[in-house]
């Protein structure tokens, strides 16, 4: 059996933590009963071994291992530097 690797694109909106960047994931979805499409957003805590994400850069994380009590994602990669 292949392991499949679960990507998340999404906003730092936090890095006021030592390693940790907090991450929100937006997406789409149609209600059931109105069928209309609602915006629906999740924080994830992301590990961020150099300290090298700035709120507002889109990023890239990938599911790990348990590190801390709320991390389970790391850090993959910076697709989009935030605008200074």
């Amino acid at each position: 059996m292949g392991t499949t690797e679960k990507l998340q694109l999404g906003t730092v909106v936090s890095n006021k933590m030592q390693k940790t960047i907090v991450v929100e994931v937006t997406s789409r979805v149609k209600h059931e009963t109105y069928m209309k499409y609602v915006t629906r957003a999740r924080r994830y805590k992301a590990h961020d071994e150099t300290n090298q994400s700035t709120i507002g850069e889109t990023v890239t994380i990938q599911e790990c291992r348990p590190i801390s009590r709320d991390k389970r994602w790391r850090l993959l990669s910076t697709k989009e530097q935030a605008a200074q």
